[in-house]
Parts: structure tokens; C-alpha cells; sequence
């Protein structure tokens, strides 16, 4: 899969190690940035990632800011952009395998470089279900998208 990777200066300190995990996971990756610790703004690292997904550039992305909670609330405001914010394993292939989540965020000041490893994993290694209990659902999501989207 290409997988996008984009931080804030907060989320920059665990990027060059999730970078190479999904490296050596054999996922290609594509480097949206911030390049060094200087202050931005999550939001436009979050967008980012997020067009990248929509427009089919990469498979999902990963952003990584202080909490998440920002990334994630950004990254959801783009059209076919399923975000999720989680710091353990189990709601990072969960949102995959029930929820079609296909951008991952994380909070560097929230878990450390070993968790966040295994949550990438987690979320990398999980598919969707055809599960037409999931199908369903992720169908209604879609739908109120459309509708409160366009």
C-alpha cells in the first residue's frame, strides 16, 4: 500500500520512527511533512493527508499531532476521509475492520514510540469486512456525508 505520513511539530518526533516501520512493513511512503520541529498549524498537515486520500494519491494516511484530537477532527471535514483517533491496538483495527477508517491519527504526547508502533501495525495489517452488518452501517455513514457534505 502507499501510505501518506504527515505531523505537526508536535506529532515530528515520532514520525522518522513510524516512517520506518511502515517501510519495513513493505508499504511505500509518501512524506507530506512538517520537515523539522519548527511550529505549524495541525490543520494543514492533517488536509494534507487527507487529500492525498481522496484523491487516490495513497491507500491511507497516518497524522501524527500533540493529542490527535486535532488532526482528527480536520482530517474528518474532507469528503470520503474516514479519520480515527486511537492509542491502542484494538480501536485501530477495529475502525478499519467495522468502520472503513482509512486515516489514522495519533498523538505523539499521548503514547510512546512502542505503542505507536504496534497501533500502525494494527491499522496497517486490518481490512474492511464484508460483514453486511458493516457494509450496512459504513453505507448510512456515507449517506449522511453526502447529505451534510455534498
Amino acid at each position: 500500500m502507499r501510505i501518506a505520513i504527515a505531523c505537526d511539530h508536535g506529532g515530528f518526533p515520532l514520525k522518522k520512527d513510524i516512517i520506518e516501520l511502515v517501510q519495513c512493513l513493505g508499504h511505500e511512503v509518501v512524506d507530506l511533512g512538517t520537515m523539522d520541529a519548527t511550529p505549524v498549524d495541525y490543520p494543514d498537515y492533517a488536509e494534507k493527508a487527507g487529500l492525498a486520500v481522496q484523491r487516490g494519491e495513497v491507500d491511507r494516511a497516518i497524522v501524527v499531532c500533540g493529542s490527535g484530537v486535532g488532526a482528527c477532527v480536520a482530517a474528518n471535514k474532507i469528503k470520503g476521509v474516514y479519520a480515527a483517533l486511537s492509542h491502542d491496538t484494538y480501536s485501530a483495527h477495529q475502525g478499519v475492520e467495522h468502520d472503513n477508517v482509512n486515516l489514522l491519527c495519533l498523538g505523539a504526547r499521548i503514547v510512546g514510540v512502542e505503542l505507536a508502533k504496534e497501533i500502525v501495525k494494527a491499522f496497517l495489517g486490518a481490512t474492511f469486512s464484508q460483514n453486511e452488518r458493516f457494509q450496512r452501517r459504513f453505507g448510512k455513514v456515507k449517506a449522511i456525508e453526502q447529505r451534510q457534505l455534498g
